[in-house]
């Protein structure tokens, strides 16, 4: 198993391989030259090699791949991607949830669509968003996937066509969202998708979760432009994607199960004459409504039957879906209307959150929201005590849990214990420390009830205000079966997306810590399902550590994977590329080595001099092969 070569650029010796391929490991060496994988096998010669890493007591296994991100702003701010290849990632699916940068800036007519539709979507500034369509320099998908041949990247990328963006190239925004395409625009738009398959775009993106809002005004009440697509022209886009045996990533119509069914059974083969690669979000054990998970489970069975013959994968997070809020800017706060008001001004302005909260009329509509379903006989309270509610944030005091923001003593409690104190304080005078009782004095007296008190605190601290909900995937035993399931594609990160309110760039390794415990056939199957299985549904060459392949790899130490505690390593730290905090994961220890293309990126707990120098990784396009040979993938029919 060797490639002819007079000199290896790195031999690593000792490790057990995981290949990728699902087999059992292997004690093997493995070296690198010209960024390939050029031999593996018992005890290579050492001499050959100008490089000898000692791997004895660690795992060698190919490049984590990243399935769901939104690592399209941040790629060209820090094009290393350093927060992603620290992990062990070395492949990155970007342009999710029909939001991305193939067609440009798209600034026409007084319309910023990158900042309008990212800003509340995915919780990122809209300065940050704004530094970056003001450095954009193309405007056609080929363009978009050229300028990364100039870009120092890190990791390998992998963009979609992004539907959002899609609608607004060719009707412009404001007409995407405010009427129906013409004839004309419809096969504009198909034959955007079919150029950007050609071009070898790895598949096509949508969304249909009913509360992710535009920015900018006049429609800050106004979905983002994927929303507004009909299901014959969803159908029609989709049906070139088909033909390229290319990715659709959809998320569901959640408050329409047979809208959900109808999109997703665009998947069958048998219904549509070809089955339609389909990864939707996501495998999550709602924790305000348990039969979700069950449901998409069930789904996923169906629509993969042999009577439906569906390529159909919903994907998993390896971990609690812990959601943090800078008082109430949190993406769960969205889908509440009364919630979603306060998320409309920009993230700087004070003073419009303070106007609403100052509002008796908005104070009155928020109450009645907040007690809905928590007094007297309704349907609605019938699904609260069921476990089957309807949005995602339980509106319980109990569930909402404190950082050290305001009140440092606060921490780890749960505004509910808070809530009781202070109700104790305003009888008894009693308080836990100081900064508590300064904090009771300033509230309202009015306060009345827990509604009350929440308000109250939004008035005082607004967004200093800091709290979590942990708001899915609470037991691991659960989400571990949905993990694990072979219809799952494990993934579900949203890697540089919600800048404050959730960090999972580390969740591919959380899930092999979780499988670990399993022994070494598990953890083998485990990384064929975060590298070759993935890989080979995206129509990507990469994913595995045989002779010929890219030299892709990770490298790490299962003593310390196995003592990793990610809740301790994940921090709210400020990144100067762009100017704002973001929470991050340190899962340093545990990924001993990373390299992508043969070239060390991380070593020795650091990044080598390269990253963010030089290009290390590559835009890769569906079909597209690496050095090692030919490409088996179909095209287009």
């Amino acid at each position: 198993m060797t490639l002819q070569t007079e000199r290896w650029d790195v031999l690593i010796r000792g490790a057990k391989l995981f290949d990728g391929t699902g087999a059992p490991p292997v004690m093997h060496d493995v070296a690198l030259a010209d960024g390939r994988v050029v031999a593996r096998g018992a005890q290579l010669d050492a001499t050959k090699a100008s490089e000898v890493v000692d791997a004895e007591g660690q795992w060698l296994m190919p490049g984590l791949l990243d399935v769901h991100t939104h690592l399209d702003l941040e790629v060209e701010l820090a094009p290393g991607l350093p927060e992603v290849l620290r992990h062990g990632t070395t492949t990155v699916v970007m342009s999710n949830c029909s939001l991305g940068l193939a067609f440009g800036a798209q600034r026409r007519n007084g319309e910023d669509p990158i900042v309008d539709c990212f800003a509340r979507v995915e919780n990122v500034p809209k300065a940050v968003l704004s530094k970056v369509a003001d450095a954009v320099d193309w405007n056609d998908s080929g363009s978009y996937l050229n300028h990364f041949d100039r870009l120092a990247l890190g990791p390998n990328v992998v963009p979609l066509i992004p539907h959002s963006m899609l609608r607004a190239e060719v009707m412009g925004l404001q007409g995407s969202v405010s009427r129906e395409p013409t004839s004309d625009e419809l096969a504009q738009m198909e034959a955007l998708v079919e150029k950007g398959m050609q071009e070898g775009y790895a598949g096509f993106s949508t969304d249909a979760l009913p509360f992710h809002y535009l920015a900018n005004d006049p429609n800050r009440r106004r979905k983002i432009p994927t929303q507004f697509g009909s299901f014959s022209e969803l159908k029609r886009l989709t049906q070139v994607v088909r033909r390229y045996d290319r990715v659709w990533q959809a998320t569901p119509p959640k408050d329409s199960r047979l809208g959900t069914l109808r999109n997703f059974l665009l998947s069958s083969g048998r219904l549509f004459g070809k089955p339609l690669k389909v990864t939707a979000v996501a495998a999550l054990d709602v924790s305000s409504n348990k039969s979700i998970l069950r449901m998409g489970l069930f789904l996923m069975r169906l629509i993969n039957s042999r009577w439906l013959q569906g390529r159909f994968r919903l994907q998993a997070l390896a971990a609690p879906f812990k959601v943090y809020a800078d008082g109430m800017i949190t993406p769960l706060a969205e889908e509440v209307p009364e919630m979603r008001e306060l998320n409309e001004p920009d993230l700087e302005d004070r003073e419009a959150r303070m106007a609403l909260l100052n509002d008796p009329a908005y104070r009155a509509r928020f109450k009645r929201m907040w007690n809905h379903d928590k007094r007297g006989f309704s349907l609605a309270r019938l699904k609260r005590r069921l476990n089957i509610m309807d949005d995602t944030l339980t509106r319980d005091l109990a569930d909402m849990v404190m950082t050290e923001r305001p009140v440092a003593a606060w921490k780890d409690q749960t505004l509910a214990q808070i809530y009781v104190r202070f109700m104790d304080w305003k009888r008894s005078g009693r308080a836990i420390n100081q900064d508590e009782a300064q904090v009771f004095g300033r509230l309202a007296f009015t306060v009345e009830d827990d509604c009350d008190f929440l308000l109250a605190l939004l008035q005082l601290f607004d967004t200093d205000l800091r709290w979590y909900v942990l708001a899915a995937n609470a037991d691991a035993a659960v989400y571990k079966r949905a993990l694990t399931d072979p219809m799952s594609l494990p993934g579900f990160n949203d890697s540089g997306a919600h800048l404050t309110n959730m960090a999972f760039y580390d969740a591919n390794l959380r899930g092999l810590q979780l499988i670990m415990t399993d022994g070494d056939a598990a953890v083998a199957e485990h990384v064929r399902r975060l590298t070759r299985d993935p890989a080979e549904f995206f129509g990507l060459d990469v994913g595995l550590v045989e002779v010929g392949c890219a030299a892709d790899l990770v490298l790490l130490d299962p003593r310390a994977l196995r003592a990793y505690d990610s809740e301790r390593k994940t921090r709210l730290e400020y990144r100067e590329e762009f100017g704002h905090k973001q929470m991050v994961n340190r899962s340093d220890g545990v990924v001993t080595a990373v390299w992508v293309a043969g070239q060390a990126a991380w070593q020795n707990g650091g990044f080598t001099p390269v990253v963010g120098k030089a290009r290390l990784g590559q835009v890769l396009r569906a079909g597209q092969t690496n050095q090692a040979g030919s490409s088996s993938l179909p095209q287009a029919a």
